[in-house]
């Protein structure tokens, strides 16, 4: 895979506002893979609890749309909202991405809490596009996201309780107006992603990866039939790490993009971005740090049809008082993280294991003498005092510090130290963006 163009120094702000034409018309790159069929838009769907909603991130920090990136306008109407109705309309896309929600609980159509992933996401995807000597591409963006809601309330038929379970039914309301609206417009249009920030509320579902399958597959079912597009619909969704030891939604939004990686890829953790002070939810920056790593894995899958896949391990090995991990490494090698503080650094037994943790039967911490990466950067070997048994489980920021992350921004209580040397900088927040570990546990045969 070949290292993203840093963006901000090939293009100027005035080079490229106004863009907003066919998309995917490939100017001398030379490039055979991507799409099959051109469309001039592009839509992108969020879905998913607070942090898709942009809870806590008051700040605003995009409210300006520098190509020709889109949403759809809801006005004020009230639910439920006939697709057909005139007054719906395509406005640029600017945060915040939808109406603000009145109060907790609420739903789409006034479900948005602040800055969302979304306009930052949007702009990458036109910044990549145009660094690969593309056609502008335009997104147009839906987020129908319920915050604190179970994954029960987002799901196709949902049960209302209240205001909630409108999510799935809001997300085809939108793509049936966008559609129409294209089509008066006189342009082509596909969805090609649904975002998932979810998975706090389901932390102690066991069954969460396959209903989050059968998500992904009624939502490329639906959008297909509504489309007509023939190529699947790409679910893309990013851990949760703020809830719960061992929680069986951080596993399963990693297992999923290894087990079923056609429908759906995990785009990495979230612990690297910058917190808001309840260590659950993110600030401005972090949702559009989010967004920026959406896209980068959205423009890498679904635009140019690589086979992305998150930093994270592939085999472990045990051999007397070692452990040696393999990793797949989206680009480059590996390094350790020099900015946050170290994990676990008040428990003497993993102290010194930059984020991995090893426990033995009954769950009993096992003590980790040394953390280092071999000669070609390439895999972990952890040295332990004692000879590691059989069973024994090693993991990774799947257990809680007892105090969050401190430095250099107010972070959450499971994190680690691994990461790739992915050159992406992110065109809105001007920051850089390598891939981190995801949080993962195995069992040591």
């Amino acid at each position: 895979m070949s290292p993203f163009i840093r963006v901000a120094q090939l293009l100027t702000l005035g080079s490229i506002v106004g863009f907003g034409g066919l998309l995917f018309g490939y100017i001398g790159s030379g490039r055979t893979s991507g799409p099959s069929q051109a469309y001039d838009w592009i839509g992108i769907i969020g879905t998913g609890q607070s942090l898709s909603v942009g809870a806590r991130a008051r700040a605003i920090l995009t409210p300006t749309q520098p190509f020709g990136n889109l949403k759809l306008s809801t006005a004020k109407l009230p639910y439920p909202i006939d697709p057909n109705d005139p007054q719906l309309a395509l406005v640029p896309l600017v945060e915040p991405v939808g109406r603000l929600a009145p109060n907790y609980p609420s739903s789409w159509p006034e479900n948005i809490d602040g800055e969302t992933p979304h306009a930052a996401a949007g702009n990458e995807i036109t910044a990549l596009s145009l660094s690969h000597k593309m056609n502008p591409i335009v997104t147009v963006h839906s987020a129908v996201g319920e915050d604190g809601q179970r994954l029960v309330y987002l799901k196709k038929g949902a049960p209302h309780r209240g205001l909630n379970g409108r999510s799935y039914e809001g997300a085809m309301t939108e793509t049936a107006a966008i559609a129409r609206l294209a089509k008066a417009a006189g342009k082509s249009y596909e969805v090609g992603a649904v975002l998932v920030t979810h998975g706090e509320s389901d932390a102690g579902n066991t069954n969460y990866g396959q209903e989050l399958l059968q998500l992904a597959a009624d939502y490329n079912q639906d959008i297909k039939a509504i489309t007509g597009q023939q190529r699947d619909v790409l679910m893309i969704g990013s851990q949760q790490n703020s809830v719960v030891d061992d929680s069986a939604s951080t596993m399963a939004e990693w297992r999923l993009g290894v087990e079923h990686p056609d429908q759906y890829v995990c785009s990495g953790p979230k612990y690297q971005y910058p917190y808001f002070d309840d260590a659950v939810h993110l600030v401005s920056l972090g949702y559009d740090q989010l967004g920026e790593k959406y896209a980068e894995v959205f423009f890498e899958r679904f635009v140019l049809g690589h086979k992305w896949h998150p930093l994270e391990p592939t085999k472990a090995t045990r051999k007397g008082t070692t452990i040696s991990v393999d990793f797949h490494i989206p680009v480059g090698k590996l390094q350790w993280d020099t900015t946050f503080g170290t994990p676990h650094a008040s428990v003497s037994e993993w102290a010194a294991g930059k984020g991995f943790e090893l426990r033995g039967a009954g769950g009993k911490k096992l003590p980790i003498a040394d953390v280092e990466m071999s000669r070609n950067s390439r895999q972990v070997l952890i040295t332990c005092p004692d000879e590691v048994p059989a069973g024994a489980i090693l993991s990774y920021a799947m257990v809680a510090n007892p105090t969050k992350r401190q430095t250099p921004s107010a972070g959450t209580v499971r994190w680690g130290l691994l990461r790739d040397s992915d050159p992406f900088i992110g065109y809105s927040t001007k920051l850089p963006q390598p891939n981190y570990c995801v949080a993962f546990r195995l069992d040591l045969q």
